[in-house]
């Protein structure tokens, strides 16, 4: 395309003044504000176990912004930022914690590693879960990443006569039947042509809502 003349421009890019003025606004009372209004409101004033006027004003930035955003074109922008980068972000400080979590969960008593009835009982709804999670939300290579990093490290441990505790057995327990819930889940659709040529990676992972979408709720 040719150069864009200065007409053009002004049409395409108008100055968003009410966008930047709620933006400039907000800047000032809710980040550079927070700390003047915590000098005022001080610690003391509020329980331990309450939020403080600092944390209130930190989850109203949170919650503000994204309005703001919605009044110029930037939806595309946002749904990203949710689907992609949101879920990185979210998903691998969980899955690390997670995992900080089950390498804790060893136990010198061989006795010891064996599930209670209760946990036996949540399994199931447990795995069910992260079987949802990792289909909906498209992070199998950081589940069977996780999952192996865990095999490995029972493994390594069992080496050493550690064993699995109750809540490490749980946890693995969950993970391995998530694991064998998606394998079913990816064998039961792997000639579907309509869910290949949404997922046409080499990573085929079809999303429940996806099949929902196109196989269920069309057909009502």
């Amino acid at each position: 395309p040719g150069p864009v003349n200065a007409d053009e421009a002004a049409r395409a890019a108008p100055f968003h003044l009410d966008l930047w003025f709620y933006f400039t606004l907000q800047n000032w009372l809710l980040d550079f504000g927070r700390p003047i209004a915590m000098l005022v409101f001080p610690l003391e004033w509020f329980p331990l176990n309450k939020p403080s006027v600092g944390d209130y004003f930190h989850m109203a930035y949170n919650v503000i912004t994204p309005f703001l955003l919605l009044k110029i074109d930037s939806f595309e922008l946002l749904y990203y930022y949710d689907e992609y980068l949101g879920h990185s972000m979210w998903y691998i400080p969980f899955f690390l914690i997670l995992f900080m979590y089950f390498s804790g969960c060893f136990t010198a008593s061989k006795a010891e590693s064996v599930m209670p009835g209760p946990a036996l009982l949540l399994v199931v709804p447990s795995g069910l879960y992260y079987w949802y999670l990792v289909t909906e939300g498209q992070i199998f290579i950081l589940f069977i990443f996780t999952f192996f990093a865990m095999l490995a490290l029972v493994l390594h441990q069992k080496r050493k006569r550690l064993f699995l505790d109750s809540n490490g057995l749980f946890l693995f327990s969950s993970f391995a039947l998530t694991l064998l819930l998606v394998a079913l889940w990816v064998a039961w659709l792997w000639n579907d042509p309509v869910l290949r040529k949404k997922y046409p990676g080499v990573i085929y992972v079809p999303e429940p809502w996806a099949f929902y979408t196109l196989h269920v709720s069309s057909h009502h």
